[in-house]
């Protein structure tokens, strides 16, 4: 028995600034989830997916996200996704802190 396709969305980041970037409808890069399309059919994400990777002069890292759909957006399902929905955590902290 084959399990449910889970609606997914295409996420990256952007080559030069690194920044989390979604694929919209539109079929160009957005830097918010709420303007990413949602894909419900898995042979769609697919195709959808093998067009957003041939950018790789602006996307990199290009994969599909699971997603929730909510009466607010999509919204992510596993922690990463939501961590990453903050943007970069670019400040120092942990061991990234030079003790004097």
């Amino acid at each position: 028995m084959s399990r449910s396709f889970t609606p997914k969305v295409i996420t990256a980041n952007a080559l030069l600034e690194g920044d989390v970037i979604y694929w919209s409808p539109e079929g160009t890069w957005v830097r918010t989830l709420s303007s990413a399309e949602v894909f419900e059919d898995e042979a769609v994400a697919q195709e959808q997916l093998l067009t957003a990777s041939s950018q790789p002069a602006v996307a990199v890292g290009v994969y599909l996200a699971d997603v929730a759909i909510t009466d607010d957006g999509p919204t992510p399902i596993h922690f990463r996704e939501e961590f990453r929905t903050r943007g970069p955590s670019n400040y120092a902290h942990g061991k990234q802190v030079k003790l004097s």
